[in-house]
Formats: structure tokens, sequence, C-alpha cells
């Protein structure tokens, strides 16, 4: 049994022939100072209280209190590799980034999925969205396309954000994941019902990172060479095919091996089965923009294939994993205003508000120059600007070169090549409500065309059997909402959850035996 362990079983044996006949290291305190006991605190006498000149001790706690930094607020659970991007196809005419400058060019990337909803320490196959974020490292500084396994969201305004996660976390008396809480936010919220469609499909419990598709999700705006623009969205196909976790299976795993989905990947890559992606956009010109049926900008929508057809672009691999764990993927952070010349943003709502939210959770978490940590750093682009200090800054920064600007002593100078393309924006400046548009045409077409009738099936009994938690009057309200897609898609979640609240109220008829003659105390006379 021992040689068929798994690679992350091995990792420690692993290590120790990694280094060979090398002997091993000298012990040092963080200071680097070599210590000649690790087994026992210096006392006075071998009963006696510890001595605050036990340096060797207070070195070592005092670390291990502040090991710990915040974990994300969502995509908490996550699992991350390294690997290259190599282009396949031309796409200059759309773009002039130079990522994309020419076939055969590869870019290194760093890349991290997880979950959504979960904390750090939750499963890896509970039913959630799975985050899907890239890091190109380009001689333009860093691209990070930051999405999910799914093309759409629950949301199309970032107003909404906090209140929406709120849902997904705990309920703020008991701690507890609470059913009336994420229903009540869905049901009052329309434009949720495609991505919820989704999430209770077959595709809310991939099996593993490998086997699920990638979406950059947002609408972004391309600019080419002759300063022409349009707009495009991202997409990964999987070279490893589509697979899902059954209900059941999902269950089983989350008990048995919450890691899977973790462990899944780094075993892959260890035994040098290098997953792979096929990476596509779809573009659109402005006039299309114009005359598209929805808003190309929403979040909640797609933009059909068979209108704008996926134009191959390049290939992923990931064929390294972490070091460590925590230096490169815990402090891994995305951020989508990282984009180089040539990708910019388009007026997508959702993609707006994530330009400044994502920037300034990292500052919070990791610090002011997040920035210079490697797994981050821009390492493909000389960093040349007048910011300095901060806490943790561990580069020169920038030595003896002028932080001002304007200056007349030979600093960073601005690129006008590189400025972004211009634009016209006419309407008056209000806060208009979106909730009303159609929010039913996309999700009616994913019910009747895009499921065979076996998913239809799943997808409605994986609702209902989520939606039986809510309150009743939250239950109606979802089931209505669910009637203006389908009248086939309420009337089956309806049926499912006719039957659980008739177990549930046989369940409640529980008879408890007693024993005739003995006295039944009350709570408070036990008090």
């Amino acid at each position: 049994m021992a040689e068929n362990r798994e690679k992350t079983t091995d990792q420690m044996k692993m290590w120790k022939e990694s280094r060979a006949t090398q002997k091993p290291d000298v012990l040092t305190t963080g200071g680097g100072h070599p210590v000649g006991d690790k087994l026992n605190q210096m006392t006075a006498g071998a009963r006696g209280p510890l001595l605050v000149q036990d340096v060797v001790f207070t070195d070592e706690m005092a670390h291990f209190d502040r090991e710990r930094i915040p974990e994300r607020v969502v995509h908490a659970k996550g699992a991350g590799a390294f690997g290259y991007f190599e282009v396949t196809h031309d796409i200059t005419r759309y773009c002039k980034a130079k990522v994309f400058e020419q076939i055969g060019k590869t870019t290194p990337i760093a890349v991290r999925f997880s979950t959504v909803a979960g904390e750090s320490g939750s499963a890896d196959t509970v039913r959630d969205p799975r985050g899907f974020a890239v890091k190109f490292y380009t001689e333009d500084g860093n691209w990070d396309l930051t999405g999910n396994n799914t093309p759409i969201f629950f949301i199309k305004d970032a107003m909404l954000f906090p209140s929406f996660i709120h849902t997904q976390k705990r309920n703020p008396q008991t701690h507890m994941k609470d059913p009336d809480m994420v229903w009540d936010f869905w049901s009052l919220r329309p434009e949720s019902l495609h991505q919820v469609s989704f999430l209770f499909s077959d595709r809310g419990l991939p099996d593993g990172y490998r086997h699920m598709n990638g979406y950059g999700s947002h609408t972004f705006k391309m600019v080419n060479a002759d300063d022409e623009c349009f707009y495009c969205k991202f997409h990964y196909k999987t070279d490893q095919g589509i697979k899902n976790l059954t209900v059941e299976e999902a269950e089983r795993l989350a008990a048995a091996n919450p890691d899977y989905a973790i462990g899944d990947l780094f075993n892959a890559i260890a035994n040098g089965n290098y997953p792979s992606w096929t990476f596509y956009i779809q573009i659109m010109t402005f006039d299309q923009a114009e005359k598209f049926p929805f808003n190309p900008f929403d979040l909640t929508k797609v933009w059909p294939h068979k209108d704008y057809p996926l134009i191959p672009v390049g290939k992923m691999v990931l064929n390294r994993n972490p070091v460590n764990y925590f230096v490169e993927v815990e402090q891994m952070a995305f951020d989508p205003s990282n984009m180089p010349p040539g990708i910019e943003p388009s007026p997508d709502k959702m993609l707006q508000g994530r330009l400044f939210s994502y920037p300034d959770t990292h500052r919070h978490r990791l610090g002011a120059n997040y920035l210079q940590i490697p797994v981050n750093c821009p390492y493909r682009a000389r960093v040349a600007n007048y910011q300095r200090d901060g806490p943790m800054c561990f580069t020169d920064n920038q030595g003896g070169a002028p932080n001002y600007f304007p200056n007349s002593f030979s600093a960073p100078e601005a690129q006008p090549r590189c400025l972004e393309s211009k634009f016209r924006v006419f309407p008056d400046v209000a806060r208009y409500h979106t909730s009303d548009e159609d929010n039913v045409t996309q999700v009616r077409a994913f019910f009747t065309q895009v499921l065979n009738e076996e998913q239809r099936q799943r997808l409605c009994k994986n609702m209902a059997g989520s939606l039986k938690g809510a309150q009743l009057f939250i239950q109606k309200r979802m089931v209505e909402t669910l009637k203006a897609v389908h009248p086939d898609y309420a009337s089956r979640v309806q049926a499912h959850l006719d039957k659980h609240n008739e177990d549930a109220k046989k369940n409640t008829n529980v008879h408890v035996y007693t024993r005739p003659g003995v006295q039944t105390l009350s709570a408070s006379s036990k008090m």
C-alpha cells in the first residue's frame, strides 16, 4: 500500500528525498541565532517559573501568535498552481496587448481556483460557484482575469454585492447558514434566476477544478494597434472534459475528504498529468452592442454563441505546484483593475465595482505593499512610479529617485502611447433601476434548450431540496418567480416542495413515551 500513496500524502517524504545526502540545517531563531535546545523552556529550577530572558521561547510564541492573516471575505478556500499561456491563433486585429502579439508566444501564469461562500476550512464539494482567477505576468504589467466557472452571476449592480454575500454567509445571531436569508434575497431579485438555475443544475457540483470551464464573465473592451475598440468576453474550455459530482458523492466527499479538489489538482500536477484549458474570446462591435436585445454589459446574461461565436486564442497549461501554500496561494492577490494596454473595462456595473473593491481588500488583508510580494509582483515589467514607503516595504523603495511629479531630474515619465481609449458618455447621472429588465428569456432557454430532461429533473429536485428550508411565504414567492420562466419549472419545484413539506409535518407528530406516575418537571423548575 505504501508505494500507492498519493503525492499529497507523501509530501514530507518527498521533501526529505529531495535533499539527498544534505545534512539538516542549523536550527535558528527568526533573527538567525543558533538554538541549542528547542524542547525545554528556561526556568528558575526544574519546577520554577519561566524567565523573561528565554528569547528562544518568546521569539517562537510571538511569531506563532501572528501567523494568521485575515482570510478572504469571499473565495476563502482555494487551490493554486502555475504554468504558462501560449498563443495559438492571431487576434491582433482586435487587441494590441503584448500577451497576444504573436503565435507561439508564451506568458507565465498563476491560477487560483476556489469556492465562493465557504470559510477557509470548508469542504471543496459543496454546491457553490467556483472562482477561476488567472494572473498573466506580461511585459506591460500583470493582467488579472478574475472570473468564475460560470459565464454569469447572481446580480448586475455592485451596490448589492455586500448584501448578497451576507446571505451566503452566516446568520448574525445564530452563526449558522440560513436558508431564509439565501432564498429571501434570491426571490426578491429576479435577475439572480439565471445563475441560481446554473447553480442547482449538475454544473453546481464540479468534480474538482480540472474538469470545469472558466469565464472572465464580465464584458471587457479590447483595443487594437489602430485604436479600434471592440467589446469582448473571455472563455476557458477544459481539455479534460466536463465532469460533475452527484449529490450523494459530493456529500460523501464533504465528510470523508473535504480537501478533495485541492488534492486532485496537486496530485495531477505532481504526477505529470498537467491540466490544460483552451482559451477563447467572443467579440461584439459597438454597433452590435447598440442593437443587442439585452444590455450587453449585464453580468446576468450571456452572449449567444450562434450570434457571437467563440474565437480560439490559445492554450493554458498548469505544470507546477506551489512550493509553499501560504507564500504562493494564500498571499496571491487578483485585481480586475490590473489590465495592460489593449484591455480595458466596459460599463459593466459589477466590473466597475470590482475595480475598486479587489485592490482595496488586498491592501487591508496583505498591506499597502502587497504588489511587492513575489507571487503578486509584476516581475516582467519594471515598476517605476512615485509610490513610496508603507508597511513591509522590502524592495529598495526606488532608492534616491524623486518621489514627486512632475520633476526635472530624469525620473519616470508618462507614455502617451498607453493612454486609455476615448469614449463618450451622454446619459444623465442617476441611480438607475435595473431589476425590471428581461430576467427570464435566457433562463427559459437554459431550462428548455440547454438542459435535457434528466438534467431538468435534477435541477428541480436540487432546488427544492435547498428551498424547503426557507419559510413557506418565501417558497411561494420563489415558485411564482419560476412561473415567469416556464410553468413546468415552477410546477416541478412545487411538487418536490409539497412532498418535503408533507414529510416535515409527519415528522413533527412525534409521540414521547412517559412512564405513568412520573412527575414531569418544567425546564424552568430545574433552573
